[in-house]
């Protein structure tokens, strides 16, 4: 689990935008890090399009904003394509950044269990350490209360 003390480390894993990112790739600015449970789903969908929507004003506050699912590359680049999405999501089909930000839970779905991601939410700072972060996250209004966090930061 990474602890909010010490800057945040991580492999390079396969993104869109055809270059494998890490979070010391984003060191210097302000990073908003989302994990969500899968591509083209209703609460993800939506989730991605208010970071969308709001991503003029993350940007004009330095902010990069990355979605992480363990969705395949080719699954993210035809969501990014469909949403319009300006920022990049990574693939973390090995679970690798899931496990360090420990969001991989038990879940219910339709009586069974099962493990999946929990839509979770971490602000990295410039000089990459957490800043803040969100668990459990229900998507109305998040993306807002995201963009506030950031402007604090500032």
């Amino acid at each position: 689990m990474t602890q909010s003390n010490s800057p945040v480390e991580s492999p390079s894993l396969p993104a869109t935008g055809g270059e494998a990112l890490s979070i010391q790739s984003f060191r210097g600015a302000p990073l908003v890090l989302y994990f969500y449970p899968r591509d083209n789903t209703p609460g993800c969908t939506r989730e991605g399009q208010d970071f969308r929507d709001l991503y003029p004003e993350f940007k004009a506050l330095g902010c990069a904003i990355v979605g992480v699912s363990r969705d395949s590359l080719k699954t993210h680049e035809n969501f990014k394509a469909k949403q319009t999405f300006p920022f990049e999501l990574i693939a973390d089909s090995e679970e690798t950044l899931c496990r360090q930000f420990d969001v991989i839970k038990e879940k219910n779905m339709y009586g069974k269990k099962v493990m999946g991601i929990e839509r979770s939410t971490f602000l990295i700072d410039t000089e990459g350490k957490i800043a803040r972060e969100w668990r459990k996250v229900k998507v109305p209004g998040h993306a807002e209360e995201v963009l506030e966090a950031v402007r604090e930061l500032s």
